[in-house]
């Protein structure tokens, strides 16, 4: 029975890839599995071969399994200290570079990409940065693409916010409507926001900084190591790398390719 389920499961990212293009081939078993077993309770699937059927046939039921395995868990400025080092050991070198090109990668709905914006902001580097947010997901791009957040996670945000390092009353950034925070746009003005798939494409060339913070853990070795030449390549001379807590270079085939800058808070530059 296991075995079917497997065969399953491997003939489903298969033809995922070939119809649609998105490729999970190489993302880790364990999380694509429960994901996948999640999407069977709410298509109403009984086996993996029948939701197979259903989203090979109907662009739209892939849509909604797209949002299934991609399951956006963002928010803002996650994990202060990570920010706060940001703004002790990272600005004062950026601030030497005349412009700044930063890659957040898989930035889900955009509470990352956020944050970032925030932070140069204060640090007076915004206006001369230029900011690349991607992922894979159309419907959480559009969603980081507007920068409405619903107003019951705010006060988690503000307390990160602080926590960070913040300069000014966090509400001085978003207007209250509603249920709703609407970010200033003035944010993402020099935010590009665009679809890009770490296990299929290229890279941004010559940025500054690149962010990247639990994504890789949903992926094995093989696309891990994919990922970091991506970066690697993308990076100019002694770039800058942030990971995600539970993430790191360790053990990959680019270790030696990068120096810690801050092992805890996962900050790495490129040699």
């Amino acid at each position: 029975m296991q075995r079917n389920t497997d065969i399953e499961l491997r003939l489903l990212i298969e033809a995922i890839y070939l119809k649609y293009s998105y490729d999970f081939r190489d993302y880790s078993g364990a999380s694509i599995k429960r994901r996948v077993q999640h999407a069977l309770r709410q298509f109403d699937c009984k086996t993996i071969s029948a939701l197979q059927e259903r989203v090979l046939h109907d662009p739209l039921a892939f849509m909604q399994l797209l949002q299934l395995l991609t399951i956006p868990v963002s928010e803002m400025f996650r994990d202060p200290e990570h920010f706060l080092a940001i703004r002790q050991e990272v600005v004062p070198i950026l601030k030497t570079y005349p412009s700044l090109k930063i890659w957040v990668a898989g930035c889900s709905t955009g509470e990352e990409v956020y944050s970032m914006a925030i932070l140069l902001r204060e640090e007076g580097l915004l206006d001369r940065s230029i900011i690349y947010a991607t992922d894979i997901n159309p419907r959480s791009l559009e969603k980081a693409k507007q920068g409405i957040f619903s107003m019951e996670n705010i006060r988690a945000y503000t307390h990160n916010y602080q926590k960070s390092g913040g300069q000014r009353s966090f509400a001085d950034y978003y207007t209250a409507a509603y249920d709703y925070a609407i970010f200033d746009k003035s944010l993402s003005d020099n935010v590009t926001f665009a679809d890009h798939s770490l296990a299929t494409d290229s890279v941004f060339s010559e940025t500054h900084l690149i962010s990247c913070r639990n994504v890789l853990i949903y992926f094995n070795k093989t696309l891990q190591n994919r990922a970091f030449g991506l970066f690697h390549e993308s990076l100019c001379h002694r770039g800058f790398l942030m990971l995600g807590s539970k993430e790191t270079l360790d053990f990959s085939d680019y270790s030696k390719q990068f120096s810690p800058l801050l092992q805890q808070e996962r900050i790495y530059r490129k040699l």
